[in-house]
């Protein structure tokens, strides 16, 4: 019998071993994939020119939301990005030898982006967003890390990711990618035009708009096949919507001047960016070119159309609805006409329309009572330096009262959606808004 069990034991070695061989294997260096790539840097030939380009790369990739921890100096990390599995520490970014990439080369700052993994070989954590970033040209890297070795270097040890376990058993990453990343660098469609290249290859690379905007299962894998689709944000409870979904806020009959409007100012007569998404237009995209934003905007603009989705099912009553959407008239009038109007149109750009906005409509009531519980800016943008911010009226108003009244917004002026009911509410009560 002992040998009998260690045989099997001999056995499930050899084969944990030949998995791990095999991921590993599958897990190499896609030198195929970054073929049209430069292997190496190539020396710049205006160092300050690709230095300024590096920084608005940067920019560009919201590195430094990320990478500067509440009240801290910027790229220097330690900012805890909350995963479902525990909270991973951003990195320091600075040239500082000693806790920063003062050590690395332009090729090791590569196969970060590029492949996911560290000077010294180890995984990346999906946190970072190289399954986006792998797309991006080795000449833009260059240029970050350019910038980046440009800046002042800050001493500031970098934090252990505090994972639950098993995922804080980072060799199963190897099967995690094998699963869910295959590096390679953006292809030009040659079907379409320079700009709605450059429009796809920032919204599907720097951009890393996927990465919320994208439904994710059990394991942090994102489904491919439902792309810019939609997904739950579970750590910070808000839902990035649809951008292919005209029944959320896809961009199909949207103005290409709103449409860069809202990516750029915060801001347009469409709707106005709250939450999670404020953070990025403040810190990233408003610094970008009126050329690149619009880009993007034609470039989310062709993204195909879901098909439209059944409407959802009333869950109450007749007598229920009336009686939940008559107490929410009288919530609205007390608290919301001066600023949204009775029409539900709001003052655009102070207030943002509710008439019409599919943003409230959603089958998902979450981010319209998380809004209403918590209040809400939109960032101060150049175009809009001053922006008007929702008061929070959780304090104000109990669970049914919150639900009587986005009931209310839901279903008035042409909008049609289930009503809501207090145990949503409860729900999120105390969860700040982030």
């Amino acid at each position: 019998m002992k040998r009998i069990l260690m045989w099997l034991a001999g056995a499930a070695l050899l084969l944990i071993a030949a998995v791990v061989a095999v991921l590993a294997l599958l897990n190499a260096d896609d030198d195929s994939a970054a073929a049209r790539q430069p292997a190496t840097a190539v020396a710049a030939v205006d160092a300050a020119a690709q230095i300024a380009k590096g920084a608005y790369l940067v920019r560009s990739g919201d590195c430094i939301a990320c990478h500067t921890a509440r009240g801290g100096k910027e790229l220097v990390g330690g900012r805890a990005i909350q995963t479902p599995f525990g909270a991973i520490y951003s990195p320091n970014l600075t040239p500082d030898k000693e806790t920063g990439i003062g050590n690395w080369t332009a090729d090791d700052f590569w196969r970060a982006l590029h492949n996911g993994k560290s000077k010294d070989g180890s995984l990346l954590y999906p946190a970072f967003p190289y399954t986006n970033y792998t797309k991006v040209a080795r000449e833009d890297a260059d240029a970050m890390f350019a910038y980046l070795r440009s800046v002042t270097p800050v001493a500031h040890k970098n934090l252990v990711p505090a994972l639950r376990f098993p995922y804080d058993q980072r060799i199963l990453l190897y099967g995690w990618r094998a699963l869910y990343f295959r590096p390679g660098v953006y292809q030009e469609e040659k079907g379409q035009s320079v700009e709605w290249n450059r429009g796809a290859y920032l919204v599907q690379g720097l951009g890393h708009c996927s990465a919320c905007h994208t439904t994710r299962n059990a394991l942090g894998g994102s489904d491919l096949k439902a792309e810019l689709g939609g997904g739950f944000i579970p750590v910070v409870n808000w839902y990035a919507p649809s951008l292919t979904s005209d029944d959320e806020i896809g961009l199909g009959d949207w103005d290409i001047e709103h449409i860069t409007g809202l990516l750029k100012n915060g801001v347009s007569p469409r709707g106005t960016v709250l939450g999670p998404m404020a953070e990025v237009v403040g810190a990233s995209l408003q610094h970008l070119s009126d050329a690149d934003v619009k880009a993007m905007a034609v470039y989310l603009k062709s993204l195909p159309r879901q098909k439209e989705a059944e409407p959802a099912k009333e869950r109450a009553s007749a007598d229920e609805v009336a009686r939940v959407l008559a107490q929410g008239e009288k919530i609205y009038k007390n608290h919301c006409v001066d600023c949204h109007q009775a029409s539900g149109k709001g003052t655009w750009p102070a207030y943002p329309p509710l008439a019409g906005n599919h943003a409230i409509t959603m089958a998902s009531p979450v981010n319209a009572i998380r809004v209403v519980l918590n209040g809400g800016f939109s960032p101060s943008t150049a175009a809009n330096p001053r922006p008007y911010g929702m008061p929070p009226y959780g304090p104000a108003l109990s669970d049914s009262e919150v639900a009587a009244v986005v009931s209310y917004i839901r279903n008035s002026w042409g909008n049609k959606a289930p009503i809501v009911n207090s145990a949503e509410v409860n729900r999120y009560r105390a969860i700040p808004l982030d």
